[in-house]
């Protein structure tokens, strides 16, 4: 079994910051690509931002310059840093990893149960 806990969420004001935390835990080989997606009321989700076990990464436009993508390898942990956060920020925010539980085994999506941000006055 393998779960995904993510943490730090909550309400912030505008041009403020949050630091989201996923972990991963369980029966785990190796993690491949981490990321973070969100999901407003009445829309799709999208990806956030993707960190890949190289730690290249990747982040939507609407991010870019203002969130940091980051993983530890050790803690099969990744972490999102949102700096200067707008309304549009708001949504519940899901991890995501892509997780390998045995040697030459194939390769899962797993999904945090996500957490709420809240960017207002």
């Amino acid at each position: 079994q393998v779960q995904l806990v993510e943490s730090g969420g909550g309400l912030v004001q505008p041009g403020g910051s949050l630091r989201l935390s996923c972990a991963a835990s369980g029966s785990i080989f190796s993690v491949n690509g981490m990321g973070w997606y969100r999901q407003a009321p009445g829309k799709q989700r999208e990806l956030v931002a993707s960190i890949g076990s190289g730690n290249n990464s990747n982040y939507a436009d609407s991010v870019k310059g203002r969130f940091t993508i980051s993983r530890e390898n050790a803690q099969n942990t990744v972490y999102l840093q949102m700096n200067s956060m707008k309304p549009e920020d708001t949504a519940v925010y899901y991890c995501n990893a892509q997780i390998r539980r045995v040697w030459r085994g194939i390769v899962y999506d797993y999904w945090g149960q996500g957490t709420q941000v809240t960017v207002s006055s």
